[in-house]
């Protein structure tokens, strides 16, 4: 097996970091790793939002719900779908620029950007460090829009904390390879299936935690009702209409 494969299987969320910074060489090999990802038509639609500064992640805390490795890790890395950039040009070389206006563009970039911040993940693993996504971006994109000062046409989706590990935690339990691959075409699941894919993970020490802490023995339960409701999804996606509006990506009815 070869360190690349190495490091990917062995990828865990840490959320633990030591107050220690990271060297400048080696956030330079990340933000290039990143940078050297695939891309819609080689046309690059994102870019990443460097936050080192700790009054700055100070103020981003509230948005990711104080989660500690926002103001504890040493680097956060924030990925953005940025159509303004390939406007600029276009105007600059009085090209048409109204094409990218809609959703199919916010989904190429959208796509970009998140390449461009998986492969920063692969790197920094590699390096010896850390990492964990922080799902808070998308909760609260209205406030990081603001916050980053983000022109139209640029949006937030990836938000990354990373360091020098202080933990090594367990790997987290994850459903069996032949419960997400589909041979030729997509083969949907009966009960059967559903019962098979899931027992480990509903019978995982983590999970039985889970059942402790929410005093309920339904995984699935656990997810609609109590982790990701909704109402807060409803909610959350009312913002990201909104926003998407406002950005440029999607049109005023």
């Amino acid at each position: 097996m070869n360190s690349t494969i190495e490091t990917l299987l062995a990828h865990r969320s840490i959320r633990k970091y030591e107050k220690r910074k990271i060297e400048a060489t080696k956030l330079d090999l990340i933000l290039r790793a990143a940078c050297n990802g695939s891309t819609m038509g080689n046309m690059q639609l994102f870019s990443i939002i460097v936050t080192e500064d700790p009054e700055m992640m100070a103020k981003a805390a509230p948005f990711h719900f104080h989660q500690s490795m926002v103001t504890e890790a040493p680097l956060i890395l924030t990925f953005c779908a940025d159509f303004n950039r390939f406007n600029k040009y276009c105007q600059y070389r009085e090209a048409e620029t109204t094409a990218y206006s809609n959703l199919q563009s916010y989904h190429w970039a959208v796509t970009d950007a998140l390449i461009a911040a998986q492969n920063a993940c692969i790197a920094a693993e590699s390096l010896g460090l850390g990492i964990c996504w922080l799902g808070t971006i998308t909760f609260n994109c209205d406030k990081f829009i603001d916050l980053f000062k983000l022109p139209e046409h640029v949006f937030p989706v990836a938000s990354i904390s990373i360091g020098y590990p202080a933990e090594t935690p367990e790997l987290t339990d994850k459903l069996p390879i032949e419960g997400l691959i589909h041979s030729e075409e997509y083969h949907d699941y009966s009960e059967m299936d559903i019962n098979r894919i899931y027992h480990e993970k509903e019978n995982h020490p983590n999970t039985k935690a889970l059942y402790e802490e929410n005093q309920t023995a339904n995984l699935a339960k656990i997810f609609t009702e109590k982790r990701y409701k909704k109402a807060d999804n409803e909610h959350f996606a009312e913002i990201l209409t909104e926003m998407l509006k406002r950005q440029g990506f999607l049109k005023n009815k």
